[in-house]
């Protein structure tokens, strides 16, 4: 009986041994799909869900030191930086690095030790840096977003959801420093110890050089930016941006095992059923005899065939006359709205 019960604890010391390291997330799993152009949900499953989101965090690091640095400042690097916690670029203490290359660091090799030098300069210390990674999650409209450091270590508190991380991509590509970093394939450091870094996300690679990698699936569109992370808690996760013939999606996933496969399954998926439509052209539209209102861009929105047939257009106008937006519904769900230009008619 003895050798019995030592045979059943071995054998289940062995299963945990050989589990794969996502087995050891907890919260579940979620995943989203977002046009890169309006936000809007094109595919997901809990994608509200409040989860880790390990380094993703990274992400919005960069663009708020972004929004509030010079890339040219210089960065002293403290010995609370150089021992962070985690991946690293392996700062040392007392040496001087710019904003940007801590910036290439950290989105390339999700460098932490980067992550606290930037908070420290930014911020003034990680705790104020965090402080505004919060205050412009809030201006965003991250509603399940709260940040507790500027690395993605895990907090218990330190809670996104897929939804929101797709969306901090989105907005983040709209600064073109962010992008231009973001979509980094190689770039060589000139740190103390700096080399030639390699961007860890493999998508991106395969995109800038065609080819795919390793035993990847084929696929049709270009990832073009994005970030990867992960932790024992978080598991896996993986924010991709795509392109395609003008249209742009975002994938995120959170604690998925498979998920460079995954994200270009998701995004051929996007490919396959949704086409770039030009709901509303450029140009002036007379209401009544007495106004009109102009729309600059023409717009463009990735709809599905069913969406294609129930999409429909609304028009609010302030009771002055003055002000007017431009809603583009499908059925009953509002998802576009513009400002447009109120006119007179006969101009």
């Amino acid at each position: 009986m003895r050798w019995f019960m030592r045979f059943i604890v071995l054998a289940c010391f062995c299963v945990i041994i050989l589990l794969p390291s996502t087995a050891l997330a907890r919260g579940g799993s979620s995943y989203v799909v977002l046009d890169g152009d309006t936000g809007r949900v094109l595919l997901g499953e809990n994608s509200d869900s409040q989860l880790p989101i390990a380094s993703l965090t990274k992400i919005w690091t960069a663009l708020v030191a972004i929004e509030n640095s010079d890339l040219q400042d210089l960065v002293v690097i403290s010995p609370k930086a150089a021992m962070a916690e985690g991946s690293s670029i392996y700062l040392q203490a007392g040496e001087t690095v710019t904003v940007e290359t801590l910036l290439y660091g950290l989105m390339l090799r999700s460098g932490n030790d980067a992550a606290t030098a930037l908070a420290e300069h930014v911020g003034g210390s990680v705790e104020g840096f965090v402080k505004l990674m919060n205050e412009r999650a809030v201006i965003a409209g991250l509603n399940n977003t709260v940040f507790m450091n500027p690395s993605g270590l895990h907090d218990d508190q330190h809670l996104s959801s897929a939804r929101d991380t797709a969306e901090m991509l989105r907005i983040a590509l709209q600064n073109p420093s962010f992008k231009k970093i973001a979509s980094t394939v190689l770039y060589r450091a000139n740190t103390t110890n700096g080399i030639l870094w390699e961007n860890k996300h493999r998508l991106l690679r395969e995109g800038a050089s065609k080819q795919p990698v390793s035993s990847l699936k084929s696929a049709t569109g270009t990832a073009f930016a994005g970030k990867t992370g992960f932790t024992k808690i978080a598991g896996r996760t993986l924010a991709t941006a795509f392109q395609k013939e003008g249209q742009t999606c975002i994938v995120v996933t959170l604690n998925a095992s498979d998920d460079w496969n995954v994200h270009r399954g998701l995004a051929n998926r996007i490919w396959e059923n949704y086409d770039l439509e030009t709901v509303v052209k450029a140009g002036k539209y007379t209401v009544d005899k007495k106004f009109a209102i102009r729309v600059k861009e023409p717009i463009l929105l990735q709809l599905d065939e069913k969406e294609q047939k129930q999409v429909r257009q609304v028009l609010h106008i302030s009771r002055k006359k003055k002000e007017a937006i431009l809603s583009i519904f499908i059925g009953d769900e509002r998802i576009y709205a513009v400002p447009v230009i109120v006119e007179t008619a006969n101009r």
